[in-house]
C-alpha cells in the first residue's frame, strides 16, 4: 500500500492551516493561527498524550467557557433565559449542525443521544409491506439493537457480513437489499476500522429498490466534508461527543425534507408540535421540518458545548481536517511498522478516517498500560485505537507507538 511520506514536526504542529483565522500577536502584528494555537486550548495536552478522538474529542477551552456561560444564564435569569437566549441557542445549534451538513436548519433535529435519534427515526415506519433492515455487521450496536428489539413487530433485520472486519463491499449491500427493504442503515466510518463508505453509492442502491439510507456519521462528521443532499441521503445521524468536540449530550438527525414530510414518528415529546406553546394536550399537529422527530426538552448545558465545538470544525473546515487526518494516519502507520506492529487498514491510508487499529494481546490491558505513562487510546475486541486529530503532533505519535512497543514486548 502506499503511504504518503512522514510529515516534519513543523508541518504537524508549527503549519498554520491554509486559510486558518488571523490571530493578533503579543507585538500587535497579525498572524495566522497554527497548529500549535489550536493544540494550546485543549488543556489535556499539559500532562498527556492524548490518541482518543473517537471515543471523546478533547475538551477545549471555548467548550467550556460555553458551558460556562451557559451557567452564568442560568444563575442570573433563571428560567426566563428560555425565553431569549436559551431558546435562540437551539436555533443556532441546529443551524450550525446544518451548515456542517449541507443542509438547511429546517432539516436537522436536536437529541440527546444517537440511539434517541435512531429511536424516533424507527418509530416512524409502517413495516407491513417493507419489513427489513439492512445493517453491516461490523456497524456499531446502537444500529442495530434499535431493529433488533422491533422483531416482535415483524421487523427482519437482514446483516451485511464483513469478509474481513474492516469493511464491506458494495456488491454485498446490493445483494441484500431487495424491493422487500425499509431502511439501509449502515456507518459512513466504521467504528473499529476507521473504513470509509462510499454514501452516495450506498444511497443509489437503496433508491434503486426503493428503500432509504440512515447514516452513522458518528465517526466522520468533523473529519470528512459531508453534503448530505449531493449524496442523497435520506437521514444522517451524529452528534458532538467525538470529532465535533462537544461532549456527551447532543446529538443531530438530518432527514430529507421529500422523505420527512411522509413520516409521523410515534417516539416524540413536545419539541415536535408544530405549536408546541400552544399545549394543546388533545391534538398532536407535527412541526413541517425535521423537529416533528424532537423529544421533551434539550439539555442546554450540552447545546451550548455542542455549538461551540462545531465552531473548530466551521473555522478550520472539513476540508482541511481531512487533508491533516491523512497526513496524520501516514505518519502513524509509518511508526507502527517502523515498531514492528501490524496496524490494519482497508486498502491505503486514504481509505480510512482517523482511526487506525492495531491487533495485540489483550487490547484492554495495553490500554491501561498506556494510560499509566499518561498514553490516552482505547480498544474495541482484538485490538487497540489510535484515533488522532487536528490537535496532534508527530511527538504524540511516536511516544504512544513506543508506549506501545514496550507493552507488546
Amino acid at each position: 500500500m502506499s503511504v504518503r511520506p512522514r510529515p516534519t514536526t513543523a508541518e504537524l504542529a508549527g503549519q498554520p492551516p491554509a486559510g486558518a483565522p488571523n490571530q493578533i500577536g503579543a507585538d500587535g502584528t497579525q498572524r495566522l493561527k497554527s497548529w500549535a494555537d489550536y493544540r494550546s486550548e485543549f488543556p489535556v495536552f499539559k500532562d498527556a498524550t492524548y490518541l482518543n478522538s473517537c471515543s471523546l474529542g478533547a475538551l477545549g477551552t471555548p467548550v467550556r467557557r460555553a458551558i460556562e456561560r451557559c451557567l452564568d444564564l442560568w444563575s442570573s435569569m433563571g428560567a426566563s433565559a428560555w425565553y431569549g437566549p436559551w431558546w435562540e441557542e437551539l436555533g443556532a445549534l441546529r443551524g450550525s449542525a446544518a451548515r456542517l451538513l449541507g443542509a438547511g436548519g429546517e432539516d436537522v433535529a436536536l437529541f440527546p443521544s444517537i440511539t434517541a435519534a435512531l429511536s424516533a427515526v424507527g418509530s416512524a415506519f409502517d413495516y407491513r409491506q417493507r419489513p427489513r433492515v439492512v445493517i453491516a455487521d461490523i456497524d456499531f450496536p446502537t444500529v442495530s439493537y434499535q431493529w433488533l428489539a422491533k422483531r416482535p413487530r415483524g421487523v427482519e433485520v437482514v446483516f451485511v457480513h464483513s469478509p474481513d472486519g474492516l469493511t464491506v463491499p458494495l456488491e454485498a449491500f446490493e445483494r441484500a437489499i431487495d424491493e422487500r427493504t425499509q431502511l439501509v442503515a449502515t456507518s459512513h466510518v466504521y467504528f473499529q476500522s476507521g473504513a470509509i463508505q462510499d454514501a452516495a453509492a450506498l444511497a443509489r442502491l437503496a433508491h434503486a429498490r426503493g428503500a432509504l439510507l440512515l447514516l452513522d456519521a458518528y465517526q466522520s462528521a468533523g473529519q470528512l466534508p459531508l453534503d448530505v443532499r449531493a449524496a442523497g441521503v435520506d437521514f444522517l445521524v451524529t452528534g458532538g461527543l467525538k470529532w465535533l468536540l462537544g461532549g456527551p449530550g447532543i446529538a443531530f438527525l438530518y432527514a430529507r425534507p421529500e422523505v420527512r414530510a411522509a413520516l409521523r414518528p410515534e417516539v416524540v415529546g413536545w419539541f415536535a408540535h408544530r405549536n408546541q406553546f400552544a399545549f394543546d394536550i388533545t391534538h398532536l399537529e407535527y412541526a413541517d421540518d425535521t423537529r416533528r422527530f424532537e423529544g421533551g426538552t434539550p439539555a442546554i448545558a450540552a447545546v451550548f458545548a455542542g455549538r461551540a465545538g462545531l465552531e473548530y470544525v466551521h473555522e478550520i473546515t472539513p476540508a482541511r481536517l481531512r487533508a491533516r487526518q491523512v497526513e496524520l494516519a501516514s505518519a502513524l502507520v509509518e511508526a507502527l511498522r517502523g515498531a514492528g506492529l501490524s496496524p490494519r487498514l482497508a486498502g491505503t491510508v486514504q481509505a480510512h478516517a482517523g482511526i487506525i487499529t492495531v491487533p495485540v494481546p489483550d487490547p484492554p490491558a495495553a490500554v491501561q498500560a498506556l494510560a499509566r505513562e499518561r498514553v490516552i487510546i482505547d480498544s474495541r475486541p482484538g485490538v487497540v485505537r489510535f484515533s488522532p486529530y487536528f490537535y496532534n503532533t508527530v511527538e504524540d505519535i511516536d511516544r504512544a507507538v513506543a508506549a506501545l512497543r514496550r507493552y507488546v514486548r
